[in-house]
């Protein structure tokens, strides 16, 4: 089995090759042509530069947004190299986080501007321009959460109340059994089992058996 961090750089890098070469065809297709209709008008091509963070979020602000991108990237290598990332879908999650972030890193490290091109939209609404890095962290994002581990308590209490010990003066199994055994035994008198094996009543203490009473 491939190691998890080969596998995290394998999906990160593809990410972050497509997204390069989409940016670039973008820049030499788009740029300073009208929109290029995909799916009529609900899906279009359009070429906008980005200031700002994902899906123009923040544009126009005077603030290092590369620093969350790098951030970012620390992070999840962070995890990776410490073997805190368990199971596939958590895996391919930051690896797609870990492609989408470089991609929108290299822009803004080169130029400080982010390219984008894919327009969603109908009539007058349309989703904020984004590229295939903004996607590839938003399903990531989704993936993770999807992933995430829920613990389930039901298996420890079911436990905790196998191992709980009856209250006080509560009859066990064994003492209910001989006590029904003694329920169905006829030759038990009232007095127990030593009555029925004692033969004669004993003396009163200070005088004889067969005294007569006053």
């Amino acid at each position: 089995m491939r190691p998890p961090l080969s596998v995290l750089l394998g999906i990160a890098g593809a990410v972050l090759a497509c997204d390069i070469w989409t940016k670039q065809w973008a820049t030499r297709t788009l740029a300073g042509a009208p929109p290029m209709p995909i799916i009529g008008e609900l899906v279009r091509f359009t070429y906008v530069r980005n200031s700002g963070v994902a899906f123009g979020l923040g544009a126009g602000l005077p603030f290092p947004y590369y620093l969350f991108s790098i951030a970012a990237v620390l992070a999840i290598l962070v995890l990776f190299l410490r073997g805190r990332v368990h199971g596939g879908g958590r895996r391919l999650a930051l690896a797609l986080i870990l492609g989408g972030a470089l991609g929108n890193l290299v822009d803004r490290l080169s130029t400080g501007l982010v390219v984008d091109f894919i327009d969603v939209g109908w009539g007058r609404w349309h989703w904020p321009v984004f590229n295939v890095a903004d996607s590839a962290v938003s399903v990531g994002v989704v993936l993770f959460a999807l992933t995430w581990p829920r613990r389930d308590h039901a298996p420890e209490d079911a436990e905790a109340a196998d191992t709980e010990e009856p209250p006080t003066g509560a009859i066990g199994p064994t003492e209910r059994a001989g006590q029904q055994d003694g329920e169905h035994d006829s030759s038990v008198g009232p007095l127990g089992p030593a009555a029925q094996h004692g033969g004669a009543a004993r003396p009163l203490p200070g005088g004889r058996a067969d005294r007569p009473l006053a």
